[in-house]
């Protein structure tokens, strides 16, 4: 199945409505740091984005180090952005 990447314009309008998501340096991703309370928090978020993630069959870069979660979303099927990475990141910020 064919996904398209998000143009320019997509792209900023995107970041405009996400405040803390940072495009990657060859414009393909974008990024969030997270920090939470403690471990606990930290995990219970990681778990409610990996249901998400799970359900939609689009799954973020992560990591996390204590009360620290780093997430980078792309779409490696578009070599860049594209809607889905919009709909997790849209998905992400309603769990906050």
């Amino acid at each position: 199945m064919s996904v398209t990447r998000l143009d320019s314009a997509a792209t900023q309008a995107l970041l405009a409505e996400l405040p803390g998501w940072s495009l990657r340096g060859d414009g393909k991703a974008i990024s969030r740091s997270f920090k939470f309370a403690d471990f606990n928090e930290a995990f219970g978020f990681m778990t409610r984005v990996a249901l998400y993630a799970d359900k939609h069959d689009h799954h973020p870069e992560w990591s996390n180090v204590y009360n620290r979660v780093e997430i980078t979303l792309t779409t490696h099927d578009a070599d860049g952005l594209s809607a889905r990475d919009a709909a997790m990141a849209r998905a992400i910020a309603a769990m906050l």
